[in-house]
């Protein structure tokens, strides 16, 4: 399994960015998927995550401006990210929770959000 993330950039505070996530390989659509970031000097921390059956967890940090979904046809799942603060510069990480198995992950995309 491969994940390849996309969306990235540099945004104004107040702005608004999409991440996706797509899997290649063999995945099943009862696996979470999620999003993590880490910030220079800071842990990695969980951002959002989707069960297969659907429910979804957010940092408290990112709750009622971000949602994530999941298209499990296209084997992929996305972070919509609005009102974007400065403090939400990082490089975010895509997962997939395979249960008794490896995670795996994705190689990144840099968010930046100017003040």
């Amino acid at each position: 399994v491969q994940l390849q993330a996309s969306g990235g950039g540099l945004v104004q505070a107040g702005g608004s960015l999409t991440l996706s996530c797509t899997a290649s390989g063999n995945i099943r659509s009862t696996e979470t998927m999620g999003w993590f970031r880490q910030a220079p000097g800071k842990q990695r921390e969980l951002v959002a995550r989707v069960t297969g059956g659907g429910t979804t967890n957010y940092a408290e940090s990112v709750k009622g401006r971000f949602t994530i979904s999941r298209d499990n046809a296209k084997k992929t799942v996305y972070l919509q990210m609005n009102s974007l603060k400065p403090e939400d510069t990082a490089v975010y990480y895509c997962y997939l929770d395979r249960p008794f198995s490896k995670d795996y992950w994705g190689q990144g995309t840099q968010v930046t959000v100017s003040s």
